[in-house]
């Protein structure tokens, strides 16, 4: 069976104040991730309209087990995974989409 494509996306609450720190902080990581893995489809981010610690990634993969397996290893995700309790008021939110609009 084939790897089908997946929609990741992703809910961030940064601390209180630490709306434009956060934004920063994704900046960067979005970057590599995007340079580096070749299985990243695309990421767009999206901060909160009326509450600018809320952020919303929207990730496209070629697959569920590339986003959980490989890019949760790399040293980026880590290190971002290691530093993100100074910045945000818990872990993300992930949960993962096929399309059907096409069925």
């Amino acid at each position: 069976m084939s790897a089908t494509p997946v929609t990741v996306v992703i809910t961030y609450r940064a601390q209180p104040g630490k709306g434009a720190v956060a934004r920063a902080a994704l900046a960067p990581l979005i970057r590599t991730v995007l340079a580096e893995e070749p299985d990243c489809l695309g990421i767009t981010t999206l901060q909160g309209a009326a509450d600018d610690t809320r952020f919303l990634l929207y990730e496209r993969w070629t697959s569920q087990a590339a986003y959980t397996g490989p890019h949760l290893q790399t040293p980026h995700i880590q290190a971002f995974i290691r530093d993100a309790a100074a910045i945000f008021a818990g872990p993300p939110e992930i949960t993962f989409w096929h399309d059907v609009s096409s069925t």
